[in-house]
């Protein structure tokens, strides 16, 4: 495993953290066993820098991970979590905040705490709640040992936030669709000009620069004299800056885990070659041009009142500019109009504005929304919708019959 310093403190830091947004599911939630189980397989193999935070998993992630990092596994690691600014309306609720995450997490202190998620306007309210007095208060008891905060603004906004305290480090957005967006390369060389470590989230934008990835990438990564795949590229681009510290994946099964830390091993700073890095360009400008919603998947937006699953829409929407109409509007119905869940499509939204609020992008929502119905609802999606409501009735007694049938099929083997 590669190593980089904190440069607050000196703390050596695997080039490569484990996120813990995405982790594996069972019955819609975490897979207790198998998500233990690479955590640890992930620590023993070097990785020592775990992210969480509050509304990971519904706010099951930093309880999870207290018993993941039993057995001798927390004093392995550097943990990092987060104070939400959302749930905060006064000094006192921080304090709270820190007590109950110290105790979910079954630790007496956190070793990367971060204020979660901010904006200007975020800033400027935790600022006059007194959140900087607070964390030095917290750091001076031993309760946390680096101070810093997550963003997602513009540059302009960064620079202030970056300025208005001597932070340890920052966490921001970061990969070869976002060099010019929120922080983007210049906050980044600005904040480590001011001494800053810097943790990077989303270096696969959700997971979209690894997955169904477009033929044209396939064809220009093919031409590179190193075979590796599209998740390897993507972040040997960002390893490449020299002035980032971590880079955070979210990485959810075994293969990703075994990838991404063998591509750590040697992912150095300014390792790319110039047609390496010239190719990443070409790459960036084949998704740039593909992409209809700037969406990286994090669920900041949900639960929508409504029931409009926001970053599964957007997703089939992108699916849909990457790869065409045919096999996105298939997805859309199977998944927004399924069988087994609840109806999630985009005409559901009622343009309530509260998504707005909530979206680290600033995305226009509604209006996004609206343009993912005209889309995928036309009159064949009103008719399959129809059909699947019906489906709906009968499903249950269709399964209760499979069961049946598989359990007299079983009594009959034994």
């Amino acid at each position: 495993m590669q190593y980089r310093t904190m440069p607050a403190g000196g703390d050596r830091l695997s080039a490569l953290g484990f996120g813990t947004m995405r982790l594996p599911l069972k019955e819609k939630k975490i897979d207790e066993e198998r998500a233990t189980r690479l955590i640890r397989d992930a620590i023993d193999a070097g990785i020592n820098y775990i992210d969480t935070a509050v509304p990971y998993h519904n706010g099951e992630s930093e309880s999870f991970l207290g018993r993941a990092l039993a057995d001798g596994y927390r004093e392995r690691v550097f943990l990092a979590t987060k104070l939400p600014p959302w749930s905060v309306y006064s000094r006192g609720d921080m304090d709270r905040l820190l007590a109950a995450q110290l105790a979910k997490l079954r630790t007496d202190y956190i070793d990367y705490y971060l204020i979660h998620s901010l904006t200007r306007q975020s800033w400027e309210r935790m600022r006059d709640l007194g959140v900087i007095e607070f964390l030095e208060d917290a750091k001076a008891k031993g309760l946390i040992r680096h101070i810093g905060f997550s963003f997602h603004d513009g540059t302009e906004a960064f620079r202030e936030v970056v300025d208005a305290h001597s932070w340890d480090f920052c966490q921001i957005q970061y990969n070869i669709l976002d060099e010019y967006h929120q922080a983007g390369t210049a906050g980044l060389e600005y904040a480590a000009d001011r001494g800053l470590g810097i943790i990077i989230m989303e270096p696969l934008r959700g997971g979209n620069l690894a997955r169904d990835v477009p033929d044209e990438v396939h064809a220009i990564e093919a031409g590179a004299t190193v075979r590796r795949t599209p998740a390897e590229w993507a972040l040997r681009w960002v390893w490449n800056r020299p002035e980032v510290t971590v880079v955070l994946s979210g990485m959810n099964d075994e293969a990703q885990v075994r990838e991404n830390i063998r591509t750590a091993e040697d992912a150095l700073a300014g390792s790319l070659t110039e047609e390496e890095l010239g190719m990443m360009a070409q790459v960036r400008d084949v998704y740039r041009a593909r992409m209809l919603v700037n969406c990286t998947g994090c669920g900041y937006c949900m639960p929508c009142p409504f029931g409009v699953d926001i970053p599964g829409c957007f997703a089939h929407y992108n699916n849909y500019g990457l790869f065409g109409k045919n096999p996105a509007f298939h997805y859309y119905i199977g998944q927004m109009v399924g069988i087994m869940e609840k109806e999630s499509y985009a005409g559901l939204c009622r343009r309530c504005g509260r998504c707005l609020e909530a979206c680290p992008q600033h995305l226009p929502i509604p209006d996004l929304l609206q343009d993912v119905s005209r889309t995928f609802e036309g009159p064949l999606f009103a008719l399959l919708r129809r059909a699947l409501k019906h489906l709906k009735v009968l499903y249950p007694h269709w399964t209760h019959l499979k069961n049946r049938r598989y359990t007299s099929r079983k009594t009959k083997e034994a």
